[in-house]
């Protein structure tokens, strides 16, 4: 294997591994921001739920763009 197809490999394995950790987080964040609404309670920690929505979205572009980011990595590398 080369090294550009194992970098995508790894960076796709990468991808999957933020939006699979992040699974459980973003259903916590959804249900808590859910009953603070119904109970009418501003929530004031808005900056942790955007991170944590924002996590699984920069794993879908690694898995995304894996070969642009592999070739990006090692575009002085001959193959």
């Amino acid at each position: 294997m080369k090294t550009k197809q194992l970098a995508n490999v790894l960076i796709k394995i990468l991808g999957l591994s933020l939006l699979i950790q992040n699974i459980n987080n973003v259903i916590l964040v959804l249900i808590s921001v859910l009953q603070a609404r119904r109970i009418g309670s501003p929530s004031p920690f808005w900056a942790y739920p955007l991170l944590v929505m924002v996590v699984p979205v920069i794993g879908i572009c690694l898995m995304v763009k894996s070969r642009e980011v592999a070739e990006f990595l090692f575009k002085n590398e001959e193959e």
